[in-house]
């Protein structure tokens, strides 16, 4: 599988310096520059004043480090998280326009009644293969028709031919923003939203996420007339640069 990059920041390098081993380094610079410049000189042994501002340097060093990393504001269990994304994240791929026809072929052969869909991804998936996308790039897709014709089923089965981990949020139990975009801090829950949840489980940057019963969903406000719902969290998503971002 490809990898791309999909977390825009820089992580640590393993054999990373930690504060002790800074202060341990600066100790040992001062000593070795007092010794050169005053050999043996006992007035010049290391202070406590010394010590203190070897500290607040060594803190600066590591802290401008955490700031151009991007990840200043993310505790430790955060930055353990992105972890997974340190070497990028997989792409399920197609690698030629033969493969995306077998896809088609095999997503058809068990929801014939569902034609007109199955070939707008067909169709999809072979113009990615002709521009040289290293995956796949599908168009959102609104599934509209009447009960018991597998729609859920259909969206399902796309994510299982594409051999792809499938993300479903269900709009009736979760109808608001938060299950898409996450909770950002401040609030008493914070963390990522569903799609992001499937992506750092499965190391894959482009799963399934199929959204069941959208239509259900309705508005969500807050006491103070905010509104977060699910839909309005999905309109980001659906535009390709700022999706991507």
């Amino acid at each position: 599988m490809p990898r791309i990059k999909f977390a825009d920041v820089i992580f640590p390098a393993h054999n990373a310096p930690t504060l002790h081993d800074l202060e341990v380094r600066f100790r040992n610079h001062l000593d070795n520059f007092r010794e050169l410049i005053h050999s043996h000189n006992l007035a010049y042994l290391m202070s406590e004043a010394d010590r203190a501002k070897i500290k607040r340097r060594a803190k600066a060093y590591l802290s401008a480090i955490s700031r151009k990393s991007g990840m200043i504001h993310l505790n430790d269990k955060d930055r353990e998280t992105l972890e997974v994304f340190r070497n990028g994240a997989e792409l399920v791929a197609i690698e030629t326009e033969h493969q995306a026809d077998e896809i088609a072929s095999a997503i058809h052969a068990e929801t014939p009644w569902m034609a007109a869909t199955t070939e707008q991804v067909w169709q999809d998936m072979r113009a990615s293969v002709r521009r040289g996308y290293l995956a796949p790039r599908l168009r959102p897709l609104l599934l509209v028709g009447p009960p018991g014709i597998d729609k859920s089923h259909w969206a399902r089965l796309l994510g299982e031919k594409l051999l792809a981990p499938t993300t479903v949020i269900e709009a009736t139990g979760e109808p608001a923003a938060f299950s898409v975009t996450g909770n950002q801090r401040g609030w008493g829950t914070a963390g990522p939203g569903k799609p992001l949840e499937g992506i750092i489980s499965s190391g894959i940057a482009n799963p399934v996420i199929v959204v069941d019963e959208i239509e259900k969903a309705g508005n969500v406000e807050s006491q103070k007339g905010l509104r977060f719902s699910l839909t309005e969290g999905l309109l980001p998503l659906l535009e390709q640069s700022t999706a991507a971002h």
